[in-house]
């Protein structure tokens, strides 16, 4: 396993910063995570009709089910968790096939399915160890680039004001989002220690404040909220129709080679090295776990979290305890309803401002895996078709139309198509004994040097 030592982390994996500091830091990794982790069960809900007590329910159970399972993967119970700084959130990929299968089958169906995802997963977890050949530095770090890329479109709509924002695209959200990019630069180039370190958390705070008197935050919300609450198991029941086991499994499968590509760049850009066999697994079957239990409080399907991965790469603060205060924070949240409408009403254009960084940090946390190794045409090549064709299907979902539902669901994510044609490529890689011509940028072996003057 190779080793960058060029990557220096504030703090490593298993050291903890003094109290004051990680609460701080556990929080930014909050704020950070928070617009995806409420927008997309309010987005079901809005879906299928739900009441507002039901989104509101809906939202608390995906703010304390993210903290539970997140403590999953940072302390780790025997084969299940990464032990990594990762933070666990409702699936972006999921909601995909969520609301067709609740407007189908009923809300029942999407928890019934999500359970069989689950299990999916944590049969792959447990199949890595063997399996994590299929993705080198190449492979890996083509498929977090895929993730960064499709992460894009989602930054910049929340920095413009978020989908569906009457103002979407407004001088006062650019404004705003700017604001809080720039704050948050200059914070980072300029502070230092925790200064530096807490630089997306001030900036957010900022952000926040200077959008209250710009009549961006609507308070009156937080009246209807309960101030304590403690949500009932199976709330919504359990449905398991063919339909929504073939559907919510095709996913799974996704949103596994997702993890992987999150695992490998948290630990390349945090800790300047690849991810161990353990932590692959122990991440991917966490995934699973935390996918079914969510279904058991009626939490909609639980993954890994790109923009919390970029966090750590761009704080360089790899401590998984810092995460874990982060996880308590969100369990207290979705204990107390008032606090959790609180921090819930902060404006896209605020989080957008952080949201570019984040999800652009997964851009470079590709790059530098796929660059782990000096690269051949056959390389190249890999890389061009692999993210062409990948990323194209994702870009233009129309060209497969004429798919079935569940081909078309895994392809159009652009994850999936890139990860099986970078694998394949890969292992089918020609070798220059078998009379392939070696890229020029190989030197030949040192142990033929008479030939290389005939050949001068």
């Amino acid at each position: 396993m190779s080793t960058n030592n060029s990557i220096h982390a504030r703090y490593d994996i298993d050291e903890m910063p003094p109290w004051g500091e990680a609460t701080l830091l556990g929080i930014q990794h909050v704020l950070v995570m928070m617009a995806s982790n409420v927008t997309l069960p309010i987005v079901l809900a809005t879906a299928i009709g739900a009441t507002t007590g039901e989104t509101a329910f809906l939202v608390q159970v995906a703010l304390l089910v993210a903290g539970l399972t997140t403590f999953l993967q940072t302390v780790g119970f025997g084969p299940v968790g990464s032990r990594l700084p990762i933070v666990q959130g409702t699936s972006f990929g999921f909601l995909a096939v969520s609301i067709p299968l609740a407007q189908d089958y009923g809300i029942a169906a999407v928890f019934g399915g999500a359970i069989f995802a689950g299990v999916v997963q944590v049969a792959l977890g447990f199949s890595l160890r063997w399996l994590q050949v299929l993705f080198p530095p190449l492979v890996s770090g083509i498929v977090v680039l895929v993730i960064g890329i499709g992460l894009l479109p989602t930054g910049m709509a929340l920095f413009a004001g978020g989908n569906g924002s009457p103002d979407f695209g407004s001088f006062a959200n650019l404004g705003l989002a700017s604001l809080v990019l720039v704050i948050m630069l200059v914070l980072y180039r300029f502070g230092n220690g925790l200064i530096g370190a807490s630089a997306v958390l001030i900036s957010l705070v900022i952000g926040y404040l200077v959008a209250i008197p710009m009549g961006k935050v609507d308070f009156a919300e937080i009246n209807e909220a309960k101030w304590f609450a403690i949500p009932t198991p199976l709330e919504f029941g359990l449905d398991f129709p063919v339909a929504a086991l073939i559907a919510m499994g095709a996913m799974a499968i996704a949103t596994s080679v997702e993890t992987i590509g999150d695992l490998s760049a948290v630990t390349k850009s945090g800790a300047g090295r690849e991810v161990t066999k353990k932590e692959m697994s122990g991440g991917v079957i966490a995934d699973g776990v935390s996918t079914a239990f969510a279904s058991l409080f009626s939490a909609l399907p639980n993954t890994t979290f790109g923009q919390n991965v970029g966090l750590v790469a761009f704080t360089g603060v790899m401590s998984r305890h810092v995460v874990s205060i982060g996880a308590a924070f969100l369990v207290f949240l979705g204990l107390f309803p008032k606090l959790a409408t609180l921090i819930a009403l902060m404006p896209s254009s605020v989080i957008g401002g952080a949201a570019v960084v984040m999800f652009g940090m997964m851009l470079g946390a590709g790059i530098k895996l796929i660059a782990e190794n000096p690269l051949d045409r056959h390389d190249m090549l890999v890389i061009a078709v692999s993210i062409g064709v990948g990323q194209g299907f994702a870009a233009v979902p129309d060209s497969m139309a004429l798919m079935p539902e569940n081909i078309k669901v895994l392809l159009e994510t652009g994850i999936v198509p890139a990860a099986i044609l970078a694998v394949v490529m890969n292992l089918t890689r020609p070798k220059p004994d078998e009379g392939v011509p070696l890229d020029v940028d190989v030197p030949l072996p040192d142990s033929a040097p008479e030939e290389r003057r005939d050949r001068r």
